[in-house]
């Protein structure tokens, strides 16, 4: 059980019910973050407008697979279960790989990744534990790889909001839902045209 209750879908806000029903009817669930947030709207918002504005973005070299992998990695490094599974299920989908979620988990240097994402995740490690140690060098590295100074701070970004995300999942004792386990590893069952 979470520290905090989950908040009825039907107590809270008009606006953020419907984004909720949205994610539900495109998941087929309600993943846990979105009413555990919901106690609080105000920053649930703020929380999901800054988590749009970095993972819904278009522009930028950034794949949705890419970002998923630095959220996967990072709170893997940070131990958040709920983070590492709820971001590696998409990440799997993503990248159509049953497998590279648990690996980039697990240890990245050692995962099925392109030399492009490896160095993008060795940047995004160093931000999340020594980002007083980034310096001139590292963004050379990630340039060797195309990517420019406004990619290494949606790299950097990304690691940073889920360094919050990933704190308080983990302080709140929120859990990832169990649709999250089977995501990306066995093939979705289609609904019937009739349902």
């Amino acid at each position: 059980m979470p520290r905090y209750p989950l908040a009825e879908l039907s107590a809270v806000p008009e606006d953020i019910r419907a984004q909720i029903l949205e994610v539900q009817e495109k998941a087929g669930f309600v993943p846990n973050v979105f009413l555990a947030l919901a106690r609080r709207p105000a920053e649930w918002r703020a929380f999901f407008a800054y988590h749009d504005a970095l993972m819904l973005k278009e522009e930028g070299s950034l794949t949705k697979g890419d970002r998923e992998m630095i959220v996967t990695a990072t709170s893997a490094a940070n131990r958040c279960l709920y983070c590492v599974v709820a971001h590696g299920a998409l990440l799997r989908i993503y990248e159509k790989k049953p497998l590279v979620a648990d690996q980039v988990a697990v240890n990245y240097r050692k995962a099925g990744i392109t030399p492009r994402q490896r160095a993008m995740l060795d940047f995004a490690m160093k931000v999340c534990e020594r980002s007083h140690e980034i310096e001139d060098a590292d963004f050379d590295a990630l340039r060797a790889h195309g990517f420019d100074d406004e990619d290494a701070w949606d790299i950097a970004a990304i690691t940073a909001f889920f360094g919050l995300s990933n704190r308080m999942a983990s302080f709140s004792d929120m859990t990832p839902n169990p649709e999250f386990f089977l995501m990306g590893r066995v093939p979705r069952e289609k609904k019937s045209p009739d349902a």
